[in-house]
């Protein structure tokens, strides 16, 4: 039984470890941007490695749950875990991106996204209001903007340095923002409650299947302007 007991308390933490694992390759194939292993270039293995990474943080909260296998060791680890992922990793594919294209030292202002992404998650951590929404664009909202924007560079054409530091600004402040951001979990299937977001799954739906990965970047945009218009219709 205690062989049992320990096994199950540490399955979430298992998979929160692989979230971990995924995040640092995430982080060598960005800095392996260009190159082409099989039928991929190096950043786009490293969007799917932060896309596992993603469900690997879906799933280790939801086996904790089920499991009831919470633990004071397993909170600490996801945020850890969840600031490689989404907040290095990301951080590391704009980097290249920006570098590839000429940016010189001003690329390496890509890495506020991880420093704001570490400070967003020490602030979730010691506030308990966000139990059924956000305050600050979720860490993992930033990664999938990234592939999404990164995405958009390589499918069409590098911005300027100037329009991705602004981009960075803004991204990065929003996650250590007081801004209330809508949660996407649901506790029932009726329309009545969670309209929001279905509406933006419905959205991010669509936009991936005409417009591919780049779809991504729109989608956390119209988030963002969702949870800014719910939060001042709520004032």
């Amino acid at each position: 039984m205690k062989l049992q007991r320990l096994i199950k308390q540490n399955i979430p933490n298992t998979i929160t470890c692989l979230n971990l694992f995924c995040g640092c390759m995430a982080i060598v194939f960005a800095f392996n941007y260009g190159d082409t292993f099989g039928a991929l270039k190096g950043y786009e293995l490293s969007f799917v490695f932060i896309g596992l990474a993603a469900v690997f943080d879906f799933c280790d909260g939801l086996s904790a749950r089920l499991l009831h296998a919470y633990s004071a060791l397993g909170k600490e680890l996801d945020s850890l875990s969840d600031l490689v992922s989404f907040g290095i990793a990301p951080a590391a594919l704009v980097y290249n991106a920006m570098a590839v294209s000429g940016a010189g030292l001003l690329a390496f202002a890509s890495f506020v996204i991880a420093v704001l992404g570490g400070l967003r998650l020490a602030k979730f951590n010691v506030d308990d209001r966000q139990t059924t929404s956000f305050i600050g664009l979720p860490i993992p909202s930033n990664a999938i903007f990234w592939i999404g924007m990164v995405a958009w560079i390589n499918q069409y054409f590098y911005p300027g340095d100037v329009v991705m530091i602004v981009l960075i600004a803004l991204i990065s402040f929003m996650m250590v923002s007081n801004v209330s951001m809508f949660s996407l979990k649901v506790k029932s299937l009726a329309w009545k409650g969670n309209a929001q977001r279905y509406i933006l799954i419905l959205a991010t739906v669509a936009g991936v299947a005409t417009l591919g990965v780049t779809a991504f970047a729109y989608a956390i945009i119209l988030y963002i302007l969702m949870s800014l218009f719910a939060a001042k219709n709520e004032q």
